[in-house]
């Protein structure tokens, strides 16, 4: 695997998802929202859950969803035209019935028209589905949640050790639509206070990813060319990067059958030797 991190001068990485491979917060995110559905509909939205997070369901990571019309939607990422629709069992929808919907390029608002970016979305478009009109509140009793004693995040194993490595010879920011105190937390369960030269919160990604990558770039007095994006959702992560030309790593928890970026990977874990030789 080419290593990317001798090429740059900058490295931007995202934190949840990226950082951690710690999944069970996705499931209590489901589990909460499940609570809202009766008993027999429970029972149809933890099979779809299951074979989405298998690879086995048409709702897949890297595909939208289009509340009003139920439909499953394949778009091109750099053109945002969409290419296929299918219905919720996976039967193909014929493009005369939807050609009229969709202007190109497509508009995410995250509430009608949902870009399935990473593994959160996976029980919320299973939710809205079901006919969960507002998930919010079962996402924010899961940060709730996150934010308890009952909630530990596993150490990756020389994780810090490269980040300060890649420190050393590199800059390093991170970038994250996590709030201030959320981050502060999960660093320190993480053990990875103190590795990165700025930490900026509440970045609001995808919506303003580009603005924060140029703003980045011009603070750390280098280019596109010469900066490196890391993270776990194509969407906030990956996509803006390669529009502006800079080069990007997709974590893939899921190991789904997407390919984004200039390198997939399964985990940060695959990378802290490459972190150490920059």
């Amino acid at each position: 695997m080419n290593n990317l991190f001798k090429d740059v001068d900058l490295v931007i990485f995202d934190l949840d998802g990226t950082l951690y491979e710690d999944t069970d917060h996705f499931d209590y995110y489901a589990d909460t929202l499940a609570k809202e559905l009766s008993e027999e509909t429970q029972e149809r939205f933890f099979t779809d859950y299951k074979e989405m997070k298998k690879g086995n369901h048409i709702v897949s990571i890297g595909k939208a969803y289009d509340v009003k019309n139920d439909y499953v939607i394949e778009v091109d990422p750099f053109k945002g035209h969409v290419e296929k629709v299918h219905r919720w069992n996976g039967e193909e929808v014929p493009a005369t019935e939807w050609e009229n919907l969709y202007p190109s390029p497509v508009s995410y608002d995250f509430d009608q028209l949902i870009a399935i970016g990473d593994g959160w979305w996976l029980p919320n478009v299973a939710a809205r589905h079901y006919g969960i009109s507002d998930p919010q509140p079962a996402y924010d009793a899961t940060k709730e949640y996150m934010a308890t004693e009952h909630f530990s995040l596993t150490v990756i194993e020389g994780l810090r050790e490269g980040l300060l490595s890649l420190k050393e010879k590199k800059s390093v920011v991170l970038l994250t639509n996590s709030t201030e105190d959320d981050v502060e937390r999960l660093l320190h369960l993480l053990q990875l206070e103190g590795v990165f030269h700025e930490v900026i919160t509440s970045a609001r990604k995808p919506q303003y990813t580009k603005q924060r990558f140029e703003e980045i770039i011009a603070r750390y007095n280098t280019s596109p060319e010469k900066t490196l994006s890391i993270g776990d959702n194509y969407l906030n992560e990956i996509i803006p990067a390669q529009t502006l030309g800079m080069k990007s790593i997709y974590i893939d928890l899921e190991e789904g059958a997407m390919t984004f970026g200039d390198v997939k990977v399964r985990s940060i874990s695959n990378l802290i030797e490459q972190m150490k030789e920059a």
